[in-house]
């Protein structure tokens, strides 16, 4: 699955303030049939760009072998030609899902023209259709995008035969990896020094954790953080437990 942001915006119009804010388009390809997914968003953020990748393996009903993203901050640290560093929360999602993400490589323009060329249908087939109509959430636009796109994946081949929808279901669909019962729930990483009284902070708020580890960083994992919600830590490797 290559996966990427559109250069074109869609403007969202605040009801109540008259505020207009640009909608990001994330877009999604499939590398055999060029089966298409994509949706709006409210900006590039890592929440929404997880987010984007978890509703398009819904969209497909099943999660592909590897993930090809371009080096978008979003999802890659430190952009790197031989070894990406990926961002810490977008590895967790792809485990989860049993995915790799493979970015395309600096300067390999050839490793992301199937996104490319996705972008542009997106571009062409979506976006330009909806230039004129005016946004009030959303909610609104993705309704619109969802009509426009399920005509783009039935829309026939101009010199192959059946659509992308076909090709997709006669030749992937039975390759794709099947989605976890449970979604993904969004964690974020952070490094914390364990002070003197073996607690660390996090977010203004303080957790134990063994004493052993006073004065040494551990990686910590947390969700949101609702009613001390649990949250997991990594140590030299070993995983710790935080209630």
């Amino acid at each position: 699955m290559f996966v990427d942001y559109a250069g074109h915006t869609i403007e969202i119009i605040d009801r109540a303030t008259g505020e207009i804010k640009n909608a990001q388009i994330f877009v999604a390809v499939l590398g055999a049939s060029n089966y298409t997914y994509a949706e709006a968003t409210n900006d590039q953020t890592l929440p929404n760009w997880i987010s984007s990748h978890i509703h398009a393996f819904e969209y497909f009903g099943g999660v592909t072998e590897i993930v090809v993203p371009d080096n978008l901050k979003s999802g890659v640290t430190s952009p790197c030609r031989y070894e990406p560093d990926i961002n810490s929360t977008y590895h967790d999602m792809a485990v989860h899902y049993g995915t790799a993400v493979i970015p395309a490589r600096v300067r390999a323009p050839k490793d992301k023209a199937k996104v490319e060329v996705g972008v542009q249908i997106v571009e062409r087939w979506i976006l330009a259709v909806l230039r004129n109509r005016e946004f009030f959430s959303i909610e609104e636009l993705n309704e619109a995008i969802s009509e426009l796109l399920e005509k783009l994946n039935t829309r026939p081949f101009k010199k192959l035969e059946g659509s992308r929808k076909s090709l997709f279901e006669k030749i992937e669909k039975d390759a794709l990896l099947p989605i976890p019962q449970n979604r993904y729930e969004y964690a974020e990483w952070k490094k914390a020094k364990v002070n003197i009284d073996y607690h660390i902070e996090l977010l203004k708020h303080y957790y134990s954790v063994p004493y052993i580890l006073v004065h040494e960083e551990v990686e910590v994992r947390y969700t949101a953080l609702r009613n001390c919600d649990k949250i997991t830590y990594t140590f030299h490797g070993a995983l710790g437990l935080i209630l």
